[in-house]
């Protein structure tokens, strides 16, 4: 057999190898197209100051079917906290994957974003899931706190904004201890409220994309955070002289055995509790009556939200997350507001609702973090690697199996050397000065009987106290509440 010369054209073989080449490479391109539009969307919810009453085991009757009908659908986390009990650093740490204790955003009014070295070089995860080919949209109560302009712009593919603030606020007439501790019920059409509006765009965006990117949706609330104004519908879902009260976790001497630092926060807002707190029962109680209907009211608009995404062709390829910022004490520790390390302040509802509805109707009991939907999200939605070193854990185990052994802690933090960590039915609380307290949960749900003092815990309370950060950073300043 004569060698094959080159006459200037390529021989059949080689043609061959090439044309196969082509195809596998077209093959790969196509899988990797297919395997990005199967990547799940996602829809998160973010409700404000929201605490557990809305949960089955409250003892506080409230009337969120919306929330009910989602726990049906979902995995609900019973033991989900806050890295931080107030609004902005405890968004800060959910968007950014980093502890307060790392960022140094202890407080409300710190302006994480503007002044943290750390939260200037992480990247938030809507500039994430935008890097990573998802298209991004926002609306509502998001991160509480302004961003510099020149990254405000990459958070969303929308024009998000925080439509309105806490308004509308009740009259004179209606104002306890000014406009913010108020309660009315509103008359007035429902689009006053930043909440409707807010959820309506939502609704009209799942009505209408039809892009060829999966998406991210954040919609934040402003409810149930005071003013207590919410239409009037929601009040006449209760009957006042009804209503569980005082709320079940409130005893008369229950901070007898909390030390000092326990009082230093129980006693933000000391003016609210000591003018209508268990001296005018009236006043409490319209209190409770105002909290209730608000946190009906954002489950209605929750709900609103949800049922456009079930009647949306992504219905069965969306995890649909449902958390809040922070919980809320409603005269429990003598105390309104958040602002504490209990589990009143701490403790955050967390619904999580897989495609399919995988896993729907569960209840895991295992103690996570906000902190943790972050690292969460990197791995179930194939995300790029953010360049700051996430400090939460990947709840992947527990999505995958909600009976899965978990002995991790969640830790909340408020200010420098203030520490609390929730680990199995234990709380353990440290204060700056060295005070502790230790709650078990097993036989105190409501955290009456602090046990540090007891010689039999003394073990268990080296160990939590090995968890206690070794750096904290600097606090960027801010406002207590």
């Amino acid at each position: 057999m004569g060698v094959i010369r080159s006459t200037g054209h390529l021989p059949i073989f080689r043609i061959i190898g090439c044309v196969l080449r082509l195809v596998a490479c077209a093959t790969l391109l196509l899988a990797s197209r297919v395997s990005a539009s199967e990547r799940p969307n996602v829809l998160l919810i973010i409700t404000d100051d929201q605490n557990d009453y809305a949960s089955q085991a409250s003892g506080v009757e409230v009337h969120t079917p919306h929330l009910d009908r989602l726990r049906e659908q979902s995995i609900s986390f019973s033991k989900a906290y806050c890295a931080s009990p107030v609004c902005g650093p405890s968004r800060a740490s959910l968007f950014s994957g980093l502890y307060p204790h790392q960022t140094g955003a202890y407080l409300n009014g710190s302006d994480p974003w503007l002044k943290s070295r750390q939260l200037d070089v992480a990247e938030t995860l809507p500039e994430l899931f935008r890097r990573s080919g998802y298209h991004t949209w926002g609306m509502g109560k998001l991160f509480h706190a302004k961003l510099p302009e020149s990254r405000a712009a990459n958070q969303w593919d929308n024009n998000a904004r925080a439509n309105g603030g806490f308004a509308p606020f009740a009259d004179k007439e209606h104002q306890l201890a000014g406009k913010f501790f108020s309660v009315q019920e509103w008359d007035a059409p429902d689009e006053e409220f930043p909440d409707v509006k807010s959820a309506t765009e939502a609704v009209s965006f799942l009505n209408r994309y039809r892009g060829d990117k999966p998406f991210f949706l954040a919609y934040g609330l402003w409810r149930p955070h005071n003013p207590w104004t919410a239409p009037r519908r929601f009040f006449d879902q209760y009957d006042a002289s009804k209503i569980v009260f005082p709320p079940p976790g409130f005893d008369d001497n229950d901070l007898a055995d909390v030390p000092p630092g326990g009082h230093v926060l129980s006693e933000i807002y000391a003016a609210r509790w000591q003018g209508f707190g268990a001296a005018n029962p009236d006043a409490w109680r319209r209190i409770m009556h105002g909290y209730l209907a608000c946190t009906s009211f954002a489950d209605w608009n929750v709900g609103r939200v949800l049922e456009a995404l079930d009647r949306s062709p992504f219905r069965d390829n969306t995890i649909v997350i449902v958390t809040s910022d922070n919980g809320y004490h409603v005269g429990e520790k003598h105390h309104y507001g958040k602002s504490t390390l209990w589990e009143k302040s701490a403790r955050v509802p967390l619904l999580v609702r897989l495609p399919q509805q995988q896993h729907r109707g569960t209840i895991c009991d295992a103690a996570v973090g906000l902190i943790d939907v972050y690292p969460t999200l990197v791995e179930k939605c194939d995300l790029e690697t953010p360049p700051q070193e996430l400090a939460g854990r990947d709840l992947s185990a527990l999505w995958n199996d909600p009976d899965t052994d978990w002995e991790y802690p969640a830790i909340t933090t408020y200010g420098e050397g203030r520490f609390s960590v929730r680990s199995g039915n234990w709380r353990y609380i440290r204060y700056p000065s060295g005070e502790e307290e230790l709650y078990d949960h097993r036989t105190d749900p409501h955290e009456f009987y602090n046990l540090s003092s007891e010689l039999e815990h003394e073990d268990r309370i080296d160990e939590f106290r090995k968890l206690v950060p070794s750096r904290w950073q600097a606090s960027l300043g801010g406002r207590n509440g």
